[in-house]
C-alpha cells in the first residue's frame, strides 16, 4: 500500500502508467476471485484504494491549474 506522499512527488505521466497497471491487476484479481482462485483477498482493497488514492491527486492538480489560468 503506497501513501498520497508517495503519488504527489510523480508526474502526470508516471500517475496515469500506475493507473493503467493498477486497472489491469484490479483485473486480474477480480477474474481469480471469479474463478476461485484468490488467496490474496485483502489486495482487491489496497489496489482499489491506491486507484482512488491516485485519482485524487490528479484531480487537485487539475482543480490547481484551473485556478492558476483565472
Amino acid at each position: 500500500m503506497a501513501k498520497v506522499t508517495d503519488f504527489r512527488g510523480r508526474t502526470e505521466d508516471e500517475l496515469h502508467d500506475a493507473i493503467a497497471a493498477l486497472k489491469k491487476e484490479q483485473f486480474n484479481l477480480r477474474f481469480q476471485k471469479a474463478s476461485g482462485q484468490l488467496e490474496a483477498t485483502g489486495r482487491v482493497q489496497v489496489v482499489r484504494r491506491d486507484i482512488a488514492r491516485i485519482k485524487t491527486v490528479l484531480g487537485e492538480r487539475g482543480r490547481a491549474a484551473s485556478q492558476a489560468k483565472a
